[in-house]
């Protein structure tokens, strides 16, 4: 049961290969989303290589470690935010029209715009990332921001009624939450303390998506990921700094 719904985490999450699951209902992707903070860990240390290996040329470092992010989370939360900028960007303040624009497949200035901005930032981010001692707290990373996804779905009302965010959070285990926060915190500790941000940063996307629509969407969630792990790498870059 453990391995099935592991296997699920990462076939959801990432484009590695994994064996094939059978008679997937639609309550496994709530139960298989326990492991998604394991499943960050994993993207974590497949960025680390490239940004290790190459630390002299930090450049390089960080343009492969953005390709590899991109790549082996099949750009699945990138997508999310590129559509929430659109829908924000549209809207005008008017929350029914932003769920409108949301379900527009079609991606408009305001959700390129944000993409681009992003993905230089990311890899101003790591560049800086590469050469400091910080380094390693790449694996925590893309750990904590998946564990931010169990907190928003518990904290922060679905948008739609049987959308993403409600199916997600479906028979999501409160303990199971808190469980992995203790891990994360243990190990932030000894390999990278500034990520300790992460216990603020996440409920402060939670309060902002309440505060703004009441509620959060799949995509919501996905750009939430994307904002998290920006924010976590300006906090290792600035403590970097003083290191």
């Amino acid at each position: 049961m453990i391995a099935r719904r592991l296997i699920l985490a990462i076939q959801f999450l990432t484009r590695l290969p994994t064996p094939q699951v059978r008679d997937f209902r639609q309550e496994d992707l709530s139960r298989a989303a326990v492991y998604y903070p394991l499943v960050g860990a994993i993207i974590g240390v497949l960025l680390a290589v490239p940004l290790y290996t190459l630390g002299d040329r930090p450049w390089l470092a960080g343009a492969l470690t953005l390709l590899v992010w991109v790549w082996v989370t099949g750009a699945l939360h990138l997508d999310g935010l590129g559509d929430v900028a659109d829908a924000f960007g549209a809207a005008h303040r008017d929350p029914q029209r932003f769920l409108e624009v949301l379900k527009d497949p079609h991606m408009g200035v305001f959700g390129v715009v944000t993409l681009v901005m992003q993905l230089l930032l990311k890899f101003v981010l790591l560049t800086e990332l590469a050469v400091s001692p910080l380094w390693f707290g790449i694996v925590l990373v893309p750990a904590w921001a998946r564990w931010g996804t169990l907190w928003w779905s518990q904290r922060v009302p679905s948008l739609h009624a049987n959308g993403m965010g409600e199916r997600f959070s479906w028979q999501l285990s409160m303990r199971a939450m808190w469980l992995w926060a203790a891990l994360l915190v243990a190990v932030s500790v000894f390999v990278a303390w500034p990520l300790l941000a992460a216990l603020l940063v996440v409920p402060l996307v939670a309060a902002w998506w309440r505060s703004k629509l009441g509620g959060i969407s799949g995509d919501g969630l996905g750009a939430s990921v994307e904002v998290t792990e920006t924010m976590l790498l300006v906090v290792l870059a600035v403590a970097a700094g003083f290191a």
